[in-house]
């Protein structure tokens, strides 16, 4: 065989890896493969499309915290909730202290900085100014920046770009079938069309969701079948572990079955070969023998630092040990 017709057979392998044409079924069969089976083919495919032993380390810091209009059943900053929760609503974090913030990011190691502000909608005005100069900021310190701010529109996506806006996060949290379920206050439709808006603007697409809700596989299965069947792929997908709060509807429930995270990080690399799948939420449950899991079932990304907006996070040393404890390095 020629070296062309070589590079030919190659090429259409790399092609058959990516697919927009995935049924909740086939992604369902994947997640539940014998999982010796799952780990070796989600191995294999992320080590055919990303540098080996490499992690990302993003760092989140919430700039605007409480009151969300929202009533998400997991999350401590809707406003449905805060008598019970107890969480005070706080404003707009000044510019200064998130560039600051971001810096000690930056020299912990971080290189990606994503800010939250729990809004159901950006509003044009001061406050959306002043994220503005938060990105720029952040990106005239070599970061990517990344935010989370609900819903936008076209226009406000475009400033954003133009700010040097790296990624946008807005979660498609779970299936369309499960979701009215967890939230009646945006419908799934509502979260597609800003997804739109920012691919249109050209900002990369960090979306993600939740386990541990309530939801069958199924509808683990259904969430990556729509991020994987956007085209392009998302070049960011966060899986989250719910993070019971007391005093949200869902506050009871009982923590992931480590397993249970380390397929889903396995199904979304397979399905997403190019992605950059994070391990989100929820690390403080899983010892660190179940998050090398997960890194070895593809996953390439950890929020990193001691708060992911307003639930406790892994340390940032132990982080640091466990990277260098499985013999990985920061990207």
């Amino acid at each position: 065989m020629s070296v062309t017709e070589i590079k030919a057979v190659n090429n259409e392998a790399d092609n058959n890896d990516f697919r927009s044409d995935w049924t909740a079924e086939e992604v369902l069969a994947i997640h539940d493969m014998p999982l010796m089976d799952l780990l070796y083919k989600a191995q294999t495919i992320h080590r055919k499309y990303h540098e080996d032993n490499t992690v990302q380390l993003a760092s989140l810091l919430s700039i605007k915290t409480g009151a969300c209009p929202e009533d998400c059943k997991y999350c401590p900053q809707s406003a449905h909730y805060a008598k019970k929760t107890g969480l005070k609503k706080e404003p707009l974090l000044p510019v200064a202290e998130v560039l600051e913030k971001a810096q000690i990011a930056k020299d912990a190691g971080a290189s990606r900085f994503c800010m939250g502000a729990a809004w159901r909608h950006v509003k044009d005005g001061p406050q959306f100014d002043n994220v503005i100069k938060m990105v720029e900021g952040v990106t005239e310190m070599g970061m990517e920046a990344c935010v989370t701010l609900g819903m936008i529109n076209q226009d406000q996506a475009d400033r954003l770009k133009e700010a040097g806006l790296k990624a946008y996060n807005h979660n498609l949290d779970t299936s369309p079938e499960f979701y009215e379920k967890i939230i009646t206050t945006r419908t799934y439709q509502e979260r597609l069309d800003t997804l739109e808006c920012v691919r249109k603007s050209g900002v990369t697409i960090c979306s993600g969701g939740i386990i541990g809700m309530g939801e069958s596989t199924h509808d683990r299965a259904r969430m990556l079948q729509i991020l994987a069947n956007l085209d392009p792929q998302p070049e960011s997908v966060p899986i989250n572990a719910l993070v019971p709060v007391k005093g949200t509807p869902m506050g009871d429930r009982e923590p992931v079955e480590p397993i249970e995270m380390v397929r889903m990080m396995a199904t979304a690399r397979i399905t997403m070969p190019k992605t950059r799948v994070r391990l989100s939420a929820g690390r403080t449950s899983f010892s660190r023998e179940t998050q090398i899991l997960c890194l070895m079932a593809g996953a390439n990304s950890i929020f990193y630092g001691d708060k992911l907006l307003t639930t406790d996070n892994n340390d940032t040393t132990d982080d640091l040990s466990l990277i260098e404890e499985a013999g990985l390095k920061t990207a």
